[in-house]
């Protein structure tokens, strides 16, 4: 045992000594901040998720669980601000009134890379939980932080498994006013302009069933800012619109293409918009051409 904790206690040091020598050089050699940030931003996800399994685990003895996401989200964008310089902003603030004036909702967003963690870590509203791929649950700490805070785990090649899911999900948004965050792109997009991938249905599905309102929350391009293969990740303030929540009262099954096809018209066009904005353009790093879809 002595000599397993002599080995974490190297290891921690020779880690935190790696992190602070890239930072030092990163102004001389600027591809040295790739990952410098990279090795930053794990620490912060693994100690806040260590967080946030503590903090599940005593807000369960409260019955108050539902709240171990809000939490642990704040903690994890403070934590990023000072590790990464990395921040998310949304314009205009009173917007964000939408994320928890509409509980129980279905938010909906756009997936660019793994940095959009972060964007949850500033958008998350009180009594929220996100939906993620089953394969999670078996990561240490992030893992067993999901399952006690309430995560919605789909498993994408099962899709009767993915039903019920999502199902379960409804019933427990009716019954505890409990709003979930689902990314309709399903997978990251890396998208080097203002561009989204087609949507999956499973939100749209999920809010007719409920029958609560969907929130499109879009997010500027940050390409200039993360960009994995130039090896590029810079500190940065991403402008994040909260778009006005659109209403599923009435609405069945027939109507969630068409459902699906309006909120996905209205971000893209937002997402557009974002990226002519001066601070859109200083994150997104350079002009890209894009066909209109």
């Amino acid at each position: 045992m002595h000599i397993l904790l002599l080995y974490t206690l190297y290891f921690l040091l020779t880690y935190l000594s790696l992190t602070l020598l890239l930072f030092t050089l990163s102004p001389l050699l600027p591809a040295l901040s790739f990952p410098a940030r990279c090795l930053s931003a794990y620490t912060s996800l693994i100690l806040c998720a260590i967080y946030g399994v503590l903090i599940s685990l005593t807000l369960r003895l409260l019955s108050s669980h539902r709240l171990a996401q809000h939490l642990t989200a704040r903690a994890f964008a403070l934590t990023m601000r000072y590790t990464t310089g990395v921040t998310f902003h949304i314009s205009p603030p009173t917007s964000e009134k939408y994320l928890s004036d509409s509980r129980p909702c279905v938010i909906v967003g756009n997936h660019q890379s793994s940095l959009d963690v972060l964007l949850l870590a500033r958008i998350f509203p009180p009594y929220c939980s996100v939906t993620a791929k089953s394969s999670l649950k078996r990561v240490p700490f992030l893992g067993w932080f999901m399952a006690l805070s309430g995560t919605v785990f789909i498993d994408r090649r099962n899709s009767q498994s993915a039903r019920q899911a999502f199902s379960g999900a409804a019933a427990e948004m009716l019954t505890h006013r409990q709003s979930v965050f689902i990314f309709p792109e399903g997978t990251r997009s890396y998208a080097r302009g203002p561009e989204l991938g087609s949507f999956k249905k499973g939100a749209f599905h999920l809010a007719v069933q409920a029958q609560v309102d969907v929130v499109p929350v879009v997010c500027a391009n940050y390409w200039g800012l993360l960009a994995a293969r130039e090896w590029r990740f810079r500190s940065g303030c991403i402008p994040v619109r909260v778009l006005e929540p659109v209403s599923t009262k009435g609405l069945g099954v027939e109507d969630v293409d068409a459902l699906c096809t309006r909120v996905r018209e209205r971000m893209l066009d937002a997402l557009r918009e974002i990226g002519e904005t001066e601070a859109g353009r200083r994150v997104g790093g350079k002009e890209v051409e894009w066909k209109k879809d």
